[in-house]
């Protein structure tokens, strides 16, 4: 790969968010596999990289870009009707990426492996790629992540 995502190495701009999903359990793999096929086209060729921990009703979303590229798309998420309680957790500059070759991809929760995602509109949404190694960088936020959606979980929360 070549694009700008995974050609920039240096100082970028992060912002991680969460949100509570309003998309029903029905309604859940379509809108999902909507979700990455924008993301990662979309992304790619707007210099953005990142991950999503995906729950059955929360995200934990981390952009890593150009700032105005990520604030707008964070904008863009925040109007966006399938999220609510969007609450914005950090931002900020980095040293460098540490999703430079993620277009986007599935965190899992717990002590699930992490899932690169495809889009396949064939089957109508997403579909796992491959499972790739994470670095000691990357562990790092996805760690971050995954104590945000403890920390917000329902029973903390309300």
């Amino acid at each position: 790969m070549t694009d700008a995502a995974t050609s920039d190495s240096g100082p970028v701009f992060r912002l991680i968010y969460h949100s509570r999903s309003r998309i029903s359990a029905a309604e859940r793999k379509y809108q999902l596999g909507g979700i990455f096929s924008v993301a990662r086209s979309k992304n790619k060729k707007l210099g953005v990289t990142g991950a999503m921990l995906i729950t059955d009703d929360e995200f934990v979303q981390t952009l890593e870009g150009p700032e105005p590229v990520v604030r707008e798309l964070y904008a863009t998420i925040y109007r966006d009707k399938r999220h609510e309680r969007i609450e914005l957790l950090v931002s900020g500059d980095v040293s460098e990426r540490v999703f430079g070759r993620w277009a986007m991809a599935k965190v899992a929760a717990d002590d699930e492996p992490d899932i690169p995602l495809l889009t396949n509109k064939d089957k109508g949404g997403i579909s796992p790629a491959q499972p790739r190694p994470t670095t000691e960088a990357q562990e790092t936020v996805l760690d971050f992540m995954r104590q945000a959606l403890r920390h917000t979980a329902p029973s903390a929360a309300e």
